[in-house]
């Protein structure tokens, strides 16, 4: 189950990557919708990786409490 996962995420963020180029080609509605999810989706989990970088809103588990 676990590489089905790992395939299916895979298969969802080549997808995304697909529908941006469509889109900045001037593609359908749906894969400028698809494109601006993706591009949304990005943005969020690289503000999520620039605070985990920064130690913002992460919790101390070295014991030192």
């Amino acid at each position: 189950m676990g590489i089905a996962l790992l395939v299916g995420v895979l298969a969802l963020v080549v997808g995304g990557c697909v529908c941006v180029v469509w889109a900045d080609r001037g593609g359908p509605r749906w894969v400028r919708v698809v494109a601006a999810m993706t591009l949304g989706v990005s943005a969020l989990v690289r503000g999520s990786a620039k605070r985990q970088r920064r130690g913002i809103g992460t919790t101390s588990s070295d014991g030192d409490d």
